[in-house]
């Protein structure tokens, strides 16, 4: 977000920005979303500089908020949250995909509903943080690949986004994301090995 350090600015603009002067008991919130980033690629886990990128912007003083869908293998889920640098809350899901070999997935119908059911309560978990404007960041690391399996419907995330209150960034990664997402996108970066 750029604001004009001009005068004229704020006084053309009032229905934007609200400037609270002496008389003036009541002020607005300035609303203002951040950006969509996109960064997607053709193979699983080429989201490090992204991991590392979040680590600084905690530790310079901003809230960040990372959520690995696909990622497991510590039981994390929401209840036990890893924080970093007083800042950033990584969570990854409680039971997923990559904690077990794909055989044993399709062979057991309980295993797969579980798997199902931590990535689908994870993501209710990043809705209402979305929707609470409380980050300066969300990080939805392979929130494709959690689509595209038809765990977390792609319409309900574009309504979210749409809806959502931060003035920050939103991240999604992915390996295939869906068109209509990157049509929200304000910037697209594609990794590439």
């Amino acid at each position: 977000m750029v604001i004009s350090s001009s005068n004229n600015y704020s006084k053309s603009n009032l229905e934007v920005v609200k400037i609270r002067t002496a008389d003036e008991k009541n002020s607005q919130r300035f609303t203002q979303n951040g950006q969509i980033q996109i960064y997607q690629s053709s193979y699983r886990g080429s989201y490090t500089s992204i991991i590392r990128d979040s680590l600084r912007n905690a530790a310079l003083g901003r809230k960040v908020l990372l959520v690995q869908f696909m990622k497991g293998g510590v039981q994390q889920g929401i209840a036990n949250a890893v924080k970093l640098c007083g800042n950033l809350t990584w969570i990854r899901s409680s039971h997923s995909f990559d904690q077990y070999n794909q055989e044993e997935i399709e062979n057991n119908k309980n295993l797969k509903q579980s798997i199902h059911e931590s990535i689908f309560k994870l993501w209710n978990f990043c809705k209402k943080e979305l929707l609470s404007g409380e980050n300066d960041q969300i990080i939805l690391d392979e929130i494709s690949l959690a689509i595209e399996m038809k765990i977390i419907d792609k319409h309900d995330l574009i309504s979210t986004l749409e809806n959502r209150f931060i003035s920050g960034d939103v991240i999604l990664t992915g390996t295939g994301i869906p068109k209509d997402l990157l049509l929200m996108a304000n910037q697209i970066t594609e990794l590439r090995s």
